[in-house]
């Protein structure tokens, strides 16, 4: 039988079919893409003290996240940075020396936090479809726009997420960016450079969005509207086809 053979209604449900698939295709998608280790802060500000939150989402269908592994590179360092514990997660810290010591409050510093990892406890972790939050306290930032801090994200499996890669302005986003901090009251002139990345869609500071997911969800159904609409005219042309 030649595919211009079939039925209305049999070409109908090939049309519902492939448009269903689609759907599915772009909102999977779309899920996806916003699966990143990110940061953010309320209050983190050049110079000052503030807060970090990041956000760790499980992407895996059959392990549990069981540990995160947060770097501080050296051009992000800050005099003191504490971890706020979290129930059923160990929290260990690694120190660094710094290239050149600095002196905060008349006292000469020369280490800082490089390495800060939180493990999860025997039996627990993030399950698949679930998030966590893992929270830093320190200060001063450094005088920049925004910071950069390479994540490394553990399975109960034994995999690795490494959320390591720099983002660019102006470039296409990496498959694996690091997680990256804006801060407020930095330089002026990178600071607009970080906005327009972030207008671009490849700032991870700020709160995780859904507003991409959404809009995809949006441009899916409409597009299944449509689809339909032509389905119903063909099939009752075929109709009229028919009967004439």
């Amino acid at each position: 039988m030649s595919p211009t053979s079939l039925r209305p209604g049999a070409r109908a449900g090939v049309v519902l079919a492939a448009l269903l698939a689609a759907l599915v295709a772009s909102v999977a998608g779309a899920a996806g893409a916003s699966a990143h280790v990110t940061v953010s802060s309320a209050d983190a500000a050049a110079g000052g003290y503030g807060k970090l939150t990041f956000r760790v989402p499980n992407e895996s269908d059959t392990a549990s996240t069981v540990a995160l592994r947060i770097s501080v590179p050296e051009d992000a360092a800050m005099v003191s940075l504490r971890a706020q514990p979290v129930p059923g997660w160990t929290v260990t810290t690694t120190s660094a020396q710094l290239a050149e010591p600095v002196e905060v409050h008349g006292q000469e510093i020369s280490t800082y936090v490089s390495v800060v990892e939180f493990r999860a406890d025997a039996g627990g972790g993030i399950a698949p479809g679930q998030f966590q939050e893992f929270s830093l306290s320190g200060g001063p930032f450094p005088d920049a726009a925004t910071l950069s801090y390479p994540a490394v994200q553990t399975y109960s499996d034994g995999t690795e997420s490494a959320w390591i890669e720099p983002t660019v302005d102006g470039q296409e986003e990496p498959e694996s960016p690091a997680p990256v901090l804006t801060l407020a009251g930095g330089d002026a002139a990178t600071a607009a450079g970080t906005d327009t990345a972030a207008s671009d869609g490849h700032g991870h500071g700020g709160p995780v969005s859904n507003e991409p997911a959404g809009l995809a969800l949006f441009v899916a159904i409409l597009a299944l509207a449509v689809g339909l609409a032509g389905v119903v005219l063909g099939y009752r042309a075929g109709r009229r086809t028919v009967s004439s």
